[in-house]
């Protein structure tokens, strides 16, 4: 008697075994309750209207899926990051045979468009954070962005030299002054494992270097971040929103616009009072010590 089809399994069966996948990713519990949320979402929508075998389900289900989610007020934002869980789990089930072909693939996101910076939500970094953990260089270039707000072109110039016990020295450049960024343990702790898996190049001057020991270059730390999220299913981000997002955050969770202003090396105050409507808060917080992220 023949085997019965993998993808006659229904698409529910597959979850346990999907999550076990996560897990094994070392994906953090927050991903792990957002993928499940967002898949329990698209199985009981597909239930509903008689689409349950794995290998029966098409493009177009998860295009109405898409647009039925945008039809309850969900926004693009919030419908995209669904997506993103569903792409992941029908690319799983690609791989493990249980379907013949990844019908994700050609769903396209809804069009994100907004006149404002964007930033991520928690879920987001620590989504990306779980897609980079393997590659500890790049870990700490998004930690130290995450953690400091600092320019991707701030990072690339960073010598290690610049690098003291709680603090980051930002030497003038430019029109910007020099200036001194305080060192949290999550960024140091980035910072000290790549550094157990950085070239041995004697003289290269530089914290973040290639193979041979020269600078890494602007360019390459951006074409290297975009790859992981894109990894992580969030293409409409950039290594700019990175430190959008430490901005953001810091404004949020009430520390003082004045102390960030010089963080971040903003010349005008105003410039970071912009962020307090991105945030949501109407007025500057008090506090004198930054955010761990």
């Amino acid at each position: 008697m023949a085997k019965p089809s993998k993808s006659n399994k229904k698409i529910d069966e597959q979850l346990s075994a999907f999550e076990a996948h996560l897990s094994s990713q070392k994906r953090s519990p927050a991903t792990l309750l957002a993928y499940r949320s967002d898949i329990d979402q698209l199985v009981s929508f597909l239930y509903e209207r008689d689409r349950v075998e794995a290998g029966k389900i098409k493009s177009v289900d998860l295009e109405n899926f898409r647009d039925y989610l945008l039809g309850q007020k969900y926004t693009p934002k919030s419908v995209s990051r669904k997506l993103n869980a569903v792409k992941t789990f029908f690319r799983w089930m690609k791989q493990n045979g249980i379907i013949t072909k990844d019908i994700s693939k050609d769903v396209s996101h809804p069009r994100i468009e907004s006149t404002n910076p964007l930033f991520l939500s928690e879920n987001e970094y620590r989504t990306l954070r779980d897609h980079v953990r393997t590659d500890t260089r790049i870990l700490a270039i998004i930690e130290l962005i995450l953690q400091t707000g600092m320019r991707i072109s701030e990072v690339a110039a960073l010598k290690l030299s610049n690098i003291k016990a709680h603090e980051i020295v930002i030497e003038a450049y430019a029109t910007q002054p020099q200036r001194s960024i305080p060192l949290n343990d999550a960024a140091a702790a980035a910072i000290a494992l790549y550094m157990t898996t950085r070239p041995e190049v004697e003289s290269a001057t530089h914290l973040f270097i290639s193979k041979n020991g020269k600078p890494l270059a602007v360019r390459n730390i951006r074409a290297a971040i975009d790859k992981y999220f894109q990894k992580a299913s969030m293409p409409h981000f950039s290594v700019n929103d990175l430190r959008t997002t430490f901005i953001v955050e810091n404004v949020r969770r009430g520390v003082d616009l004045m102390l960030l202003s010089k963080v971040v090396g903003h010349k005008r105050i105003s410039t970071t009072e912009r962020y307090l409507s991105l945030s949501g808060v109407n007025e500057s917080g008090k506090k004198q010590k930054l955010e761990v992220l």
